[in-house]
């Protein structure tokens, strides 16, 4: 049976461009499944899925928007029902690949309904904007952004070009399916950063001997926040949360902040977890003159040229302490926290620049003041990195994990 590709677009602006590209997707043996988010006219051609659909999705009316000229608000109906139109869509089976191209606005609406779709769905979005900053579109999903060279505006010799690259990429991506292995063992996730490798290997390699495949995520901000969505998304059995730096990036202000939802993923859908707080004690910053004028008199160590890292406060960790308790208690699986009190990174050592033993305790006795008592918190006087330590957090999250797989 044919694949078939939703292709999202303003068919009033655009119409002539997704013309060509229905066209193309049809000469490759695909089937084309329209979506209109158009709202200034009417479309050049009758999609399947229609802009007061769309509208209606998202809390709308499309005459409304039409009537009132705000282009705002159109983005914003527009933005939100195509997000929830798609994901229905997609649920029901409709489509097996979507394709959209846009300028800014047009980008912003189709990214919104990509975004709503699982990892794994081929997503290709052909943007003016896709040679700049795309963070902000892409987010923590596998949407594949492809520069437009030219604007979205008619068809020409590089225009045709872009467009049936594209028809033809998603095209090879929806016909190109990877058959699941029977090879394929229980998913583990794990953060890591270039202070705590050292433990994470060592505990992934414990966590590999007993059948399990781990996925180690840079905590980076971004890599914080895609881990959380795919735990979301149900893709794992157990998480070892080595590295939780980004909450201290989140209340100091850093660059490497996965947000204030950091930490609730598992604790909310009930998957075994083991936390450390490794590397709070650092805050990230680019370069020496990116960092906030007000933190002008604190500690710094500069990691490499463009990445300078600033110690936390007793104030700082005993509010991460505080963070990290309300975290977990709302945990509906078995947790626990394991702190290395012999350093939480490789600057935190005896002898190291950020080795501030008060300000680790400061994260210790607020965790324990808020914590609910049946969260176990294990203390060790190694450090992150010392083999002893990384096993044993191994092995716990092993243990949850035959308890959790006997139910």
């Amino acid at each position: 049976m044919a694949k078939t590709i939703a292709v999202l677009g303003a068919l009033d602006t655009k119409g002539q461009e997704f013309a060509f590209l229905r066209l193309e997707i049809e000469k490759r043996g695909c089937r084309a499944l329209v979506i209109n988010v158009g709202v200034l006219g009417a479309p050049l051609f009758q999609p399947e899925i229609s802009a007061d659909q769309i509208a209606a999705a998202g809390g709308g009316h499309l005459t409304d928007l039409v009537a009132r000229h705000d282009r705002g608000q159109a983005m914003e109906v527009m933005n939100r029902g195509a997000a929830v139109l798609v994901k229905k869509l997609y649920g029901e089976g409709k489509f097996d690949g979507i394709i959209s191209m846009g300028g800014g606005g047009g980008t912003g609406i189709a990214a919104s309904a990509m975004r709503a779709l699982p990892v794994g769905v081929p997503k290709v979005l052909v943007s003016t904007v896709a040679s700049g900053d795309i963070s902000p579109y892409v987010g923590t999903t596998d949407i594949t952004m492809m520069p437009s060279i030219v604007d979205i505006a008619g068809l020409n010799r590089i225009s045709r070009i872009v467009f049936s690259n594209a028809a033809g990429a998603i095209c090879g991506m929806v016909t190109g399916k990877v058959e699941r292995s029977a090879e394929d063992k229980p998913l583990i996730a794990a953060t890591m950063f270039g202070n705590t490798t050292r433990a994470v290997d060592i505990a992934r390699k414990i966590l590999e001997m007993h059948g399990y495949e781990v996925l180690v995520f840079h905590a980076t901000g971004t890599g914080g926040r895609t881990m959380e969505m795919l735990i979301e998304n149900g893709y794992f059995a157990g998480v070892l949360d080595m590295t939780t730096t980004e909450w201290a990036d989140e209340i100091c202000g850093g660059v490497f902040s996965a947000g204030s939802t950091r930490m609730e993923a598992a604790a909310k859908a009930g998957v075994p977890e083991v936390i450390t707080p490794a590397c709070v004690d650092m805050c990230n910053f680019g370069a020496p003159e990116t960092v906030p004028a007000k933190y002008k008199d604190r500690l710094f160590y500069r990691w490499n040229p463009n990445v300078t890292l600033m110690r936390t406060t007793i104030e700082e960790n005993a509010k991460l302490g505080q963070i990290f308790a309300e975290k977990l208690n709302s945990a509906k699986g078995p947790v626990a926290v394991f702190i290395p009190m012999g350093g939480f990174s490789e600057m935190d050592y005896p002898g190291q620049p950020f080795w501030w033993p008060e300000a680790d305790q400061g994260f210790l006795d607020a965790l324990k003041k808020h914590l609910r008592p049946d969260i176990p918190v294990e203390l060790s006087d190694k450090d992150v990195n010392h083999p002893e330590f990384a096993s044993r957090t191994a092995e716990k999250l092993l243990e949850f994990l035959e308890v959790d797989n006997t139910k």
